[in-house]
């Protein structure tokens, strides 16, 4: 199977998860959808993880967007883990976690880890998930890849900012500057010439030839 690259269609898959079994594809729906994997059930970071997710999901639901958890224990294991998370972090995980115990889903997304990385991942001879991250648009098409190492949590504020960008940029010829955040300028596409940027944005100022800050019309 070739790699799974920006672009690349998410591959689909059926799979048994805490709100019943689901077709990946048509639980995504014409949502945009984030998948992120979990080394395994009752670990500190993604007790943490899982829990800040469950706080944001007026968040992810304000931009039309479906989570899905995965890792790699079973449903039974799964909702014990759902009744800590909810405790220690004082909330009510409504989203689906895949079970994904014989590791399918984990294979065909690749996000297994290695002894040659972190042999504290592979027990046994068996890999855990790495921290992967895959935001998915409503036509299927997988659009951000993230990849964290277990021991390092995730910034979901981050992936929430990110999912800005990329929704706005399909909206608007523009891109995001470093560390933008919602509301910032941003920047005019390349493809677009200044003349036509000042028709479409209010405001723009031309740093260079080739960078262009611009602000959007009141309505973004």
């Amino acid at each position: 199977m070739a790699p799974l690259r920006l672009g690349s269609l998410a591959p689909d898959f059926e799979a048994e998860t805490t709100t019943g079994p689901i077709n990946f594809h048509d639980a995504i729906d014409n949502s945009w959808a984030v998948l992120f994997s979990h080394p395994a059930d009752f670990t500190p970071v993604c007790t943490t993880e899982l829990g800040k997710v469950a706080k944001l999901a007026p968040e992810f639901a304000k931009r039309n967007v479906r989570v899905f958890g995965l890792s790699t224990n079973d449903l039974s294991d799964h909702a014990k883990w759902v009744d800590d998370i909810n405790e220690v972090n004082n909330v009510d995980l409504k989203f689906p976690i895949i079970a994904d115990k014989d590791r399918k889903v984990a294979t065909l997304y690749d996000m297994l880890d290695s002894v040659e990385h972190d042999p504290t991942n592979v027990v046994n001879g068996i890999p855990f998930t790495v921290r992967s991250v895959f935001v998915i648009d409503p036509v299927k098409k997988i659009r951000l890849i993230l990849t964290y190492p277990a021991s390092c949590g995730r910034n979901f504020d981050e992936i929430l900012r990110s999912i800005d960008s990329l929704q706005l940029s399909d909206k608007q010829p523009i891109a995001t500057p470093a560390n933008w955040q919602p509301g910032d300028d941003v920047i005019v596409h390349v493809g677009v010439s200044t003349e036509r940027a000042k028709e479409i944005f209010p405001e723009v100022k031309e740093a260079l030839p080739y960078l262009r800050f611009a602000k959007l019309p009141e309505e973004n």
